[in-house]
């Protein structure tokens, strides 16, 4: 699958961090499609694997040197979907990154009437990445 570049991404996810407005410490765990779907299954009722998932942490945790929350991404999915719209797992994981961080940030796609979506493309843009996760899942 290649070799990812866990300092590249780290810098990456400290850019995005910061136009997303996220706000303290953000964990990302690349994992297995089987740990992505017991997640998805035990936290979202649906049982099947996904890309990313998003875990908030308590409002009061959520301050400048605190926790905001934890991403967790199926490597196994980022690359599949990363052959599927011809670019790297890298930039694949970007995209989930970013995703997951207006998650943090507390926007919803499945509730906002497409201001996630808006955001996310706006902030794509700024970061130089492909079409938005979103946008390629309407």
């Amino acid at each position: 699958m290649g070799r990812l570049s866990l300092a590249r991404l780290r810098s990456f996810l400290l850019q995005a961090r910061r136009l997303a407005g996220v706000r303290g410490e953000v964990s990302v765990r690349i994992t297995s499609d089987h740990v992505l779907r017991g997640l998805n299954r035990r936290f979202r009722g649906v049982d099947a694997p996904t890309d990313v998932l998003s875990f908030p942490a308590a409002p009061e945790s959520a301050a400048p040197n605190r926790l905001a929350g934890d991403l967790a991404i199926s490597r196994a999915t980022a690359a599949r979907q990363a052959r599927q719209f011809g670019h790297s797992l890298d930039i694949e994981l970007r995209i989930l990154i970013l995703h997951g961080l207006l998650h943090l940030a507390g926007h919803d796609h499945e509730r906002d009437q497409g201001q996630m979506r808006r955001w996310e493309d706006r902030l794509r843009r700024r970061l130089g990445l492909p079409t938005a996760l979103i946008a390629r899942n309407s």
